[in-house]
């Protein structure tokens, strides 16, 4: 006997039911979810541990990327008005707070500094795309990023859970990634 239900329709279903967090008046990021999903099969699939290590560190990549925008946003014109000096002062940003991010990754509980940059890249792609309530609004886009970012885990369980596998199905090498691989005969 097989999954009932195929993972490929249930991840799917999942993935479609984004449409109406990102289609609402929040304006949402949902693509922020499969950021997190995605990050949470490459740790080696759905787990309390796995959830964990993604929902420190992505906000905290987040909360960097916000630091960068919040100086940018207040003194960005440090250096003068040209491209040249508004560009000089915005790499002299990111190489002090990203250096700052990877050194948090000593911490354990920020280990997991891939994760960080997911937060990282979401924060900038939610703020610069203009998601949340009130576009442009550093806070908001960080609030609206790491809810959806905190989904993804979530996401992933459910589309592991809800594929409803009998006990004599065989293991995919989606559902191996939870357990180890998958012995072929």
């Amino acid at each position: 006997m097989r999954e009932r239900l195929p993972h490929e329709i249930v991840a799917s279903v999942l993935a479609g039911l984004t449409a109406f967090i990102g289609g609402n008046a929040l304006h949402l990021p949902p693509w922020a979810i499969f950021i997190s999903w995605a990050g949470t099969f490459l740790l080696g699939g759905p787990s309390l541990a796995n959830a964990r290590k993604l929902w420190f560190a992505m906000p905290a990549g987040s909360t960097f990327a916000l630091v960068i925008v919040v100086i940018e946003n207040h003194a960005g014109g440090a250096f003068g008005d040209g491209q040249w000096a508004r560009n000089t002062f915005q790499a002299l940003v990111i190489l002090v707070v990203n250096s700052a991010l990877m050194y948090a990754g000593r911490l354990k509980a920020l280990a997991l500094i891939p994760g960080m940059f997911f937060g990282f890249a979401s924060y900038f792609a939610t703020y610069f795309g203009g998601f949340g309530h009130d576009p442009g609004n550093v806070w908001v886009a960080w609030l609206s990023v790491v809810a959806m970012n905190a989904l993804g885990p979530v996401f992933a369980y459910l589309s592991t859970k809800l594929t409803f596998a009998t006990a004599d199905a065989p293991r995919s090498a989606l559902a191996a990634s939870e357990t180890g691989p998958v012995q072929e005969a």
